[in-house]
């Protein structure tokens, strides 16, 4: 078993908290059914997408390194991917979003390693390296649509969520896990059985997409997401061509979604608000002219958020979210906790705000010497706004100004917000910004109180006093990475190893002489020798009897794969799909 994780330049930069989502891709897991698979599905995405999917697709398999005839290497996508500035990293399953738009933000594809099952040959839920080095892979070949995944990302990560939202992708992925299972991994004592598991998953999932709950920035920006990396159309609505990789590496959903039956609608800003359903194929589909179209509505979107607005709304969504999360002030102070409360004037104005546990204050993403997670371990809080009675910020005096107002070093002050919040201590030191403003005033001996509550007590330490008229941004997690130690952690819930039983590993070993004898030119005697076992012992199985139909083009296994269409309907038009490659 390899446990080493390909490297890539890309890969040893990324900050530690998604690093531990990295995961070997252990390449020796491919069965001889899973590399079988791989070659059906890129084979007939190949023939039937050159006609209709975004004319990188083809050139873009080229350039990124996949084979139609095997199942990728990272070690090989890597060594290619890195040409075009991109990187791959193999993962488990489903990650959290917020996670899942950092990688791309850092240039970086996440590529689950596991494959769907035979029986899912069509389409998975889960994703899968078909989904991930198939689909999303080949169009990042286009600069317009890699620097629209690189952006998206980048703004993806700041978007904020919700313990709804945590809940869905967790509930997601198990039932994503659960039907790609099989029975035998299950032991035959384990109670209840897979498909009682899979119809509570299927019920939470549904009762969860049901709640009525105001949607999260990250479900909106997911929705966006879905709409168009995913499931996105490209061109005009009347000849759309596939680029989403849910479509390219659906072999079912590819030939469905061009259908009258599903609605094409000129992509907008509206798809943030259109739900999706990851279970069923989409009745609806958006098509955008062209990828710099994408930048456009991203950029629309992100405008909306509290990342650029700011404000008592982005702050708001913080402390509904109790999750890390950050605000920046006018003078670019940032800090970044856990938010619990805010006082707000009568025109909406954050005038105090305040953290529970652990907090940290940076500039520019680093973060300020000796104002770290151990000098606030319980906390932050500080007043915002303007003195009364002076039409002038704190940050905007300069020298003289702050003379006139007796804020010296080591003189005691006693000062009044125009919210009638007032600070009185002993002024210690401040520490200003780049433009020489004051960000943040240190007291000792301090006392702040608002209407006869006090905020802050000599007895709770040192205070220090953030200074900014506003606040302009608000986003998830940490401004400094570094600040923190790892909280966002892996699922608990991991993806589900399959155990073949006696008679797989027998099936597998057919299959994986049939590939040798492909590779090496055997003989055609040999091949219509396992065909006699394959028809008694597996009258289930019809990928390996075209494999071996292509090898011989013997009309007696033509006959029998006619008779298995009859036998097995809902495989009829695979075995047809496969024949006509064959033709």
């Amino acid at each position: 078993m390899n446990s080493e994780i390909t490297s890539n330049p890309l890969l040893d930069r990324l900050p530690p908290h998604l690093k531990q989502f990295m995961k070997p891709q252990d390449y020796e897991q491919y069965t001889p059914i899973n590399q079988a698979v791989w070659r059906y599905v890129m084979r007939k995405n190949v023939d039937y997408l050159g006609k209709v999917a975004h004319e990188n697709y083809l050139e873009g398999l080229k350039k990124t390194g996949i084979s139609i005839e095997e199942i990728p290497s990272m070690y090989g996508m890597n060594r290619i991917l890195k040409e075009i500035g991109w990187a791959a990293v193999a993962v488990d399953g489903f990650i959290p979003p917020n996670a899942f738009m950092e990688f791309q933000a850092y240039k970086v594809l996440v590529i689950a390693s596991d494959i769907r099952q035979l029986e899912n040959i069509e389409y998975t839920p889960a994703p899968d390296i078909i989904h991930e080095g198939a689909g999303h892979a080949p169009i990042i070949a286009s600069p317009d649509y890699a620097e629209y995944l690189r952006r998206f990302g980048e703004i993806g990560a700041k978007a904020i969520s919700s313990a709804h939202d945590i809940e869905m992708y967790e509930a997601i992925r198990e039932l994503s896990i659960l039907k790609e299972a099989t029975s035998t991994c299950f032991d035959s004592a384990q109670q209840p059985p897979l498909s009682d598991r899979i119809k509570l998953a299927e019920k939470k999932v549904e009762e969860l997409q049901n709640k009525e709950v105001t949607p999260s920035e990250i479900t909106l920006i997911r929705n966006l997401h879905w709409w168009t990396v995913e499931y996105g159309l490209v061109g005009t609505v009347e000849n759309p061509k596939i680029y989403g990789a849910g479509l390219l590496s659906s072999i079912g959903e590819s030939a469905w979604c061009l259908k009258e039956e599903v609605k094409k609608i000129p992509y907008s800003i509206d798809a943030a608000y259109q739900n999706f359903d990851i279970t069923k194929p989409q009745p609806q589909l958006y098509v955008t002219p062209d990828f710099a179209y994408l930048q456009e509505v991203l950029e629309e979107f992100a405008n909306t958020m509290a990342v650029r607005k700011g404000g008592w709304r982005g702050l708001n969504k913080l402390i509904e979210s109790k999750q890390l999360g950050t605000i920046e002030l006018s003078t670019g102070l940032q800090i970044s906790g856990v938010f619990s409360q805010m006082i707000k004037n009568e025109d909406n104005e954050v005038v105090f705000f305040k953290t529970d546990g652990p907090t940290a204050l940076s500039y520019r993403e680093k973060e300020v010497i000796g104002h770290g997670i151990e000098t606030h371990k319980h906390g932050f809080s500080s007043p915002l706004g303007k003195l009364k009675g002076i039409n002038l910020a704190i940050e905007n005096m300069g020298p003289r100004d702050l003379q006139a107002y007796n804020f010296y070093d080591g003189k005691l002050i006693e000062f009044e917000f125009e919210s009638g919040i007032t600070v009185k201590g002993l002024n210690v030191t401040g520490i200003r910004n780049l433009r020489g403003e004051l960000m943040l005033i240190q007291f000792t001996n301090c006392t702040v109180t608002y209407k006869n509550e006090i905020l802050f007590s000599p007895e709770m330490g040192d205070f220090d006093m953030a200074v900014g008229k506003e606040i302009v941004s608000a986003f998830t997690g940490a401004a400094d990475f570094n600040s923190f130690p790892v909280n966002l952690k892996p699922s608990k819930t991991k993806t589900i190893k399959v155990t073949l039983s006696k008679n797989e590993k027998t099936l597998n070993n057919l299959y994986a002489s049939v590939r040798e004898i492909r590779e090496n030119n055997g003989s055609k005697e040999t091949l219509l020798k396992i065909f006699e076992p394959l028809k008694t012992d597996f009258p289930n199985d019809w990928l390996l009897v075209l494999e071996i139909y292509e090898l011989t083009k013997d009309k007696q296994i033509l006959d029998y794969l006619e008779k298995l269409k009859v036998a097995k309907p809902k495989v009829a038009h695979l075995i047809d799909g496969g024949l006509k490659l064959i033709d």
